[in-house]
């Protein structure tokens, strides 16, 4: 299997990032964005892109890929709605609808959150700008499309968020974590398991198209 990555760097995706390249399954793993992971592997190949809404100069290389890992994605804290949109629906649908194009075999899985508002009516913004999100990536060509939507992520295996408040967060709950898995099972998943969800479903498909929290534990822990 051949797989596209974008929000490599991030928190979420170098979860993923470390599942894809631990997967024997897994040929290639393409990152693409604005930084380097500054990591090294036979499998890993990067493109840095400063414009990702822009992607004609470098269609060549992103064809012939079996699945898109979308991690990337920013806090809503302090911005306001179209900003928010721009850079949660735009510059996503923007890439998706390239990567359709060059790829309709492709799975395409995308990192929402938990509370995401499919009505797109609800009275939280960035629940409103995910749901538009999902709804619209569902109704793109691909072989199949999934959203994930996590709640509480506890990052494994020296992964670090690059956002300073997210770091001080995780400094308390992290050590809650155990905690929190027992009370709340539900609620709760990891870095690692993300990604091994996300590789199983790329492929074995999954019964339905958005995953929960409690989804996303299963299919990592069960597969399919």
């Amino acid at each position: 299997m051949k797989v596209i990555l974008l929000g490599a760097t991030g928190m979420v995706g170098q979860g993923v990032l470390r599942e894809c390249l631990l997967d024997p399954e897994v040929k290639t793993i393409l990152t693409l964005g604005r930084k380097a992971t500054l990591q090294q592997h036979e499998k890993l190949q990067e493109i840095i892109h400063n414009d990702l809404s822009d992607l004609s100069g470098i269609q060549p290389a992103l064809s012939d890929y079996d699945a898109c890992f979308f991690c990337l994605g920013v806090s809503a804290a302090g911005m306001k709605e179209e900003a928010y949109r721009r850079v949660t629906y735009d510059l996503t649908i923007s890439v998706a609808r390239t990567l359709a194009k060059l790829n309709p075999g492709m799975t395409f899985i995308y990192v929402s959150g938990a509370s995401t508002d499919s009505t797109e009516r609800g009275r939280m913004m960035w629940a409103r700008v995910k749901g538009k999100t999902e709804n619209a990536l569902l109704q793109m060509p691909f072989k199949a499309a999934y959203m994930f939507r996590p709640g509480y992520i506890q990052p494994l295996h020296g992964i670090r968020t690059k956002t300073m408040w997210y770091r001080a967060f995780y400094a308390i709950a992290g050590p809650l974590y155990p905690v929190l898995n027992l009370l709340f099972p539900k609620y709760v998943t990891t870095t690692e398991c993300i990604g091994r969800a996300m590789l199983n479903v790329a492929k074995r498909g999954a019964p339905k198209s958005v995953l929960e929290n409690h989804d996303i534990n299963t299919v990592c822990r069960d597969g399919l």
